[in-house]
């Protein structure tokens, strides 16, 4: 069974810098993509960015230069810092992978808090 951890989150005050992390366990296989989300309280989970196996990356318009992902092969590890962290960048960030190996298995972590304080 593929598990993820995040880990990484924290409080910070606005202006400040984290660095998070996500690792894949559970298979030697690499995942297809993955991905860091987010959700805010009372608000729908959403992309930030994310990385194939071709390391394509992808990142959501408010990353705005501030966020950079990066994947560790052949690890199943994913990076995610957030430099210039804003109020609004508050939230739940998930890590998640995609497997292809016949069927498509989609995985998601618990999730690591981030709180930024103005």
């Amino acid at each position: 069974q593929v598990q993820l951890v995040e880990s990484g989150g924290g409080s910070v005050q606005a202006g400040g810098s984290l660095r998070l992390s996500c690792s894949a366990s559970g298979t030697p296989i690499g995942a297809k993509t993955m991905a860091w989300y987010r959700q805010a309280p009372g608000k729908q989970r959403e992309l930030v960015a994310s990385v194939t196996n071709s390391d394509l990356k992808n990142y959501a318009g408010f990353v705005k230069g501030r966020f950079t992902v990066a994947r560790v092969y052949p690890k199943n590890i994913l990076i995610l810092q957030i430099n210039s962290l804003k109020p609004e960048d508050t939230g739940t960030y998930y890590c998640h992978a995609r497997f292809i190996a016949g069927p498509v298995s989609d995985y998601w972590g618990r999730g690591t808090q981030v709180t930024v304080s103005s």
